[in-house]
C-alpha cells in the first residue's frame, strides 16, 4: 500500500526529450464505451466540461477500457473518478496504467519520488509552500491558468492526478474548456487565430528552481505551438495558449503579441460558464486531457494542513494546427 510518496529533489541530469511516435488511444476506442461505462454511474458537472464517475475502477480496466477512458476524457475534458483504489496500487502499476496513454514526462524541476522520476509530486504544508514561493507575496491572488509543461515538443495528453493527503475543505483545482473558449469567439476572429503560432517557454520555471537551489535536470527549452490546435480523437479545435508558459506570438511585434495574449488570457480566465471546480474526496482520481483544457491550483486552505498529491503526465502528439 502506498500511503506516502516521499518528496525528493534529485539533480540527475535528463537529456532533452526526443520526439517519439505516438498513437492516440482515444482514436482506437469504441464510441459507445462499453468497457468503461457498462457498470458506471456518471454525472456531468457542467454542460461543457467535467463528469463525475462512480462504479468503475481504473485499475481493473482492460486495454480497450483505457482507450475508451482516453476518448471520454477528450470529450468531457475532465473526469472525476470517485472511490478508486489507484493510490494503493503501488508505483509500478500506477506507471504501467499511465504509460498506456503515452511516454510519461519527467519533470525537469519538480520534486519527484526516489527511483520513480515519472511522478510529479505536489506538496504543501506549514513549512513548504511552493505555490507562494513561485508567485511571491505581491499578488492579490495565486490563480494561474496553465496547461502542464506546454513547452514540451510533444505536449501532455491524458493526465492523472490523485491525492494522498488533503485538507477537509479547500485545495480544489479549477479547470476550463479550451474548446468552448475557442467556440465563443467570432468566426472572423477564429480565422485570424488559426495559422498563428506561439512560443511556450520553460525558462522562467528553470530560473525559479535555480534561484531557490532546486534541480534543473535539463536545460530549459522554448517551443513553437499553434495558437489553435486540433484533437486527434474528436477533431475539436481548442485554444492552446496559457498564462503559465505562453510568452509571445511568433511574427508579432512585442506590443501586438502582448495585446493579443492579454485578450486571450482574460477571455479564458473570465469564462466562468465554461469552468468547473474539481473537488477531492478520499479515493478521487482526476483524469483530464491537457490538450483541450487549462487549470489552476487554489491555495485557499490554511498552511497548518498538508496537501500531498501526485501527477502522472503522459505525453501525446506534437500539436496538430487548426486550419481555417
Amino acid at each position: 500500500m502506498v500511503r506516502c510518496l516521499i518528496l525528493t529533489f534529485p539533480k540527475i541530469k535528463l537529456i532533452q526529450t526526443p520526439t517519439a511516435e505516438f498513437e492516440e488511444p482515444g482514436a482506437r476506442a469504441d464510441p459507445a464505451k462499453p468497457n468503461l461505462l457498462a457498470t458506471a454511474k456518471t454525472r456531468d458537472v457542467s454542460p461543457y466540461i467535467g463528469t463525475e464517475i462512480t462504479g468503475v475502477q481504473i485499475s481493473q480496466l482492460s486495454k480497450e477500457g483505457l482507450d475508451e477512458l482516453a476518448l471520454y476524457a477528450a470529450e468531457r475534458k475532465v473526469l472525476l473518478f470517485r472511490n478508486q483504489d489507484f493510490k494503493d496500487l503501488g508505483p509500478d502499476r500506477q506507471i504501467e496504467i499511465a504509460r498506456h496513454f503515452g511516454p510519461i514526462q519527467r519533470h525537469p524541476t519538480s520534486g519527484n519520488v526516489k527511483g520513480y522520476p515519472e511522478f510529479h509530486v505536489v506538496y504543501r504544508d506549514a513549512k513548504n509552500d511552493a505555490l507562494r514561493e513561485y508567485f511571491g507575496d505581491d499578488r492579490i491572488n495565486l490563480t494561474s491558468w496553465h496547461s502542464d509543461v506546454s513547452y514540451e515538443k510533444q505536449t501532455p495528453g491524458t493526465t492523472f492526478f490523485f491525492i494522498l493527503d488533503q485538507p477537509q475543505t479547500g485545495g480544489d483545482t479549477l479547470f476550463l474548456s479550451q474548446v468552448e473558449a475557442y467556440r465563443r469567439l467570432s468566426p472572423e476572429f477564429k480565422k485570424r487565430l488559426e495559422g498563428l503560432r506561439a512560443i511556450h517557454s520553460a525558462v522562467p520555471q528553470a530560473e525559479h528552481s535555480r534561484k531557490r537551489g532546486g534541480p534543473v535536470r535539463r536545460e530549459p527549452i522554448e517551443t513553437e505551438h499553434p495558437v489553435v490546435r486540433v484533437h486527434p480523437a474528436t477533431g475539436e479545435k481548442a485554444l492552446y495558449v496559457n498564462q503559465g508558459f505562453t510568452k509571445r506570438i511568433v511574427g508579432f511585434k512585442s506590443e501586438e503579441s502582448e495585446y493579443l495574449l492579454k485578450f486571450l488570457f482574460d477571455h479564458i480566465s473570465k469564462g466562468a460558464d465554461f469552468q468547473i471546480r474539481a473537488t477531492y474526496e478520499p479515493g478521487t482520481v482526476v483524469v483530464w486531457d491537457n490538450r483541450v483544457t487549462a487549470h489552476s491550483a487554489t491555495g485557499d486552505f490554511d498552511k497548518t494542513f498538508r496537501r500531498h498529491a501526485v501527477r502522472l503526465t503522459p505525453q501525446a502528439e506534437v500539436p496538430i494546427p487548426a486550419t481555417a
